[in-house]
């Protein structure tokens, strides 16, 4: 069985016998539509695009209750494009592995184009402007992570592609952020279109994000003279173009070699692990959990697809708002960044395998539910105590997901502010003393226990990139061999309002953290002892 395969009526019996679900709907007359009219373009073409924006239009295809589908760009590793969509037509696989163990084989076809950023491809760029050109275009959408929307370096100057686009007034530029700013430009010049540019990356205020990057291009070029003010003026009036900001949760893992054993008794052929030269792992199949969310702003100036009959919320920026934070800084994302750090201490390879371990479990249990949940935010629509019941005990639990500590430990100095910092301002707000805080202290201590690159055995491991992991791991690497440390001498981690969201000297958790790390660095297994008398 083969993707490309799925129009052979032969073909089709022999997937549909082994309890694939195929598309149900006319897939050329879509994409013909599509290319003529199109009205939703996606940058970032991953394993959460495919495993469930384009899955969501997918099931309307086949529902009948919609009729285009969706042009996906990749905007940084070109590879994607030419490695996993175009020789499968841009069809996918969509493994979703349920918790009670039942498993869905879903072929996707609702790409129905896949295209690549690269502007030095003259096809592709021009194919770009004609679809950004389009009066029919509602929605322009992103998963290209937080750093796709960074213009700054770790230092925080301009990074050196930015800086070489302002300095020479490259237009176009080469930054995936000042090619949106290009396209936006053409579709200004070209009928000042009405359009919505949404984020649907899992990070605090995705839509502003995007919004100050495209900006700053459009400012910049507007003071060189290289477009007009009204450009500006364009992208400042909502009733043009928008910025919306959405909170998304799906956890969609790397290619999974049990997946691949699986499919390959079924006889699927298209199993092969790609891993292009930029190290993205993918394959003409995602592997996926069941559960998922999606809120978005609801700021369409003109119109969308009906997302909305998929499951998908939309409400006002307040709910978004109040929801990202339910998810991020209580009921999952802080959850995972401990199961990350204290897998990775214990050698675990498996979010699953961790869940299985009482000290861990008990951990994260108490860590959400009595630390949590008193200073969670309820969005309303969704109501916090399901949401991380449902976390805990469907998600985090499920042995058929392959997700890793290493994995989500990726970026971690990026993730405590808000995962954790949050959390520590609410009960600072409130007027309580932080350091009388059982777990968060705790995850802090361990994280600054993985800087050391030491497990719990005393053996060294290989930490997961960060862009602040060499200047920290500098500084803590003094701790191996089980050296103690004092509060003072951690200053320059400790303070850090970027890492933490807080100073925790003058919130007056710096003690407590620095005690919790030197019980955690005094010996071999002294960091399953602390979680084991949490």
């Amino acid at each position: 069985m083969k993707l490309a395969q799925i129009n052979d009526v032969n073909a089709r019996k022999v997937f549909e016998d082994n309890g694939y679900k195929l598309p149900g709907y006319d897939r050329e007359k879509v994409r013909e539509l599509t290319s003529k009219e199109p009205a939703w373009v996606h940058f970032g073409t991953g394993n959460i695009f495919r495993a469930f924006p384009a899955a969501v239009i997918d099931d309307l295809l086949n529902q009948g209750v919609y009729d285009k589908g969706v042009i996906a760009v990749e905007g940084f590793d070109y590879d994607i494009i030419s490695k996993a969509y175009k020789p499968f037509d841009d069809l996918s696989l969509l493994v979703t592995l349920k918790s009670d163990g039942n498993i869905e084989k879903k072929v996707i076809g609702s790409v129905t184009e896949s295209l690549t950023a690269d502007f030095a491809r003259e096809d592709d760029l021009a194919r770009l402007k004609e679809i950004f050109t389009s009066k029919s275009l509602q929605m322009v959408s992103f998963t290209i992570t937080e750093k796709g929307y960074s213009l700054n370096g770790p230092d925080g100057s301009l990074a050196g592609v930015v800086k070489d686009d302002f300095d020479n007034k490259c237009f176009p530029p080469k930054h995936l952020m000042g090619k949106m700013a290009y396209l936006l430009f053409e579709r200004f010049s070209n009928g000042a279109y009405p359009v919505t540019m949404a984020s649907m990356d899992n990070c605090s205020h995705n839509g502003d994000k995007l919004k100050a990057a495209v900006f700053a291009y459009a400012n910049k070029w507007a003071e060189q003279g290289l477009v007009p003010k009204e450009f500006v003026d364009y992208l400042s009036d909502e009733s043009k173009v928008t910025f919306p900001l959405s909170m998304i949760d799906k956890i969609t893992p790397r290619p999974d070699a049990d997946v691949v054993e699986m499919l390959k008794k079924d006889g699927f052929e298209d199993t092969d692990i790609i891993v292009t030269d930029k190290h993205t792992y993918t394959a003409a199949f995602v592997n996926a959990e069941e559960t998922q969310y999606l809120v978005v702003e609801d700021k369409f100036p003109n119109g969308r697809p009906p997302f909305d009959k998929g499951g998908v919320y939309f409400t006002d920026r307040e709910t978004v708002d109040k929801v990202e934070k339910m998810k991020v800084c209580t009921c999952l994302n802080p959850l995972h960044t401990a199961l990350a750090v204290f897998g990775c201490l214990l050698s675990y390879d498996s979010i699953w395998k961790e869940m299985k371990d009482e000290d861990l479990s008990s951990f994260v249990e108490g860590m959400g539910y009595k630390e949590g949940m008193p200073v969670v935010v309820n969005p309303g629509i969704i109501k916090p105590e399901t949401f991380i019941d449902e976390v805990l005990h469907k998600r985090l639990v499920n042995p058929f997901m392959p997700d890793t500590p290493q994995r989500i430990a990726c970026d971690t100095s990026q993730k405590l502010p808000i995962r954790f910092g949050e959390t520590l301002k609410a009960y600072i707000a409130k007027g309580d003393d932080v350091s009388k805080l059982h777990y968060i202290p705790v995850v802090l201590a361990g994280y600054l226990r993985y800087l050391t690159g030491i497990n719990d055995e005393g053996e060294k491991f290989e930490q997961s990139p960060d862009p602040l992991l060499a200047e920290l791991s500098g500084i803590m690497e003094q701790y191996r061999d089980w050296k103690p440390a004092k509060a003072e001498d951690l200053k320059a981690i400790l303070s850090r309002k970027d890492i933490f969201a807080v100073d925790l000297y003058e919130a007056g958790l710096a003690e407590r953290v620095t005690e919790l790390f030197n019980e955690m660095n005094s010996g071999k297994g002294k960091v399953r002892e602390v979680l084991h008398s949490v």
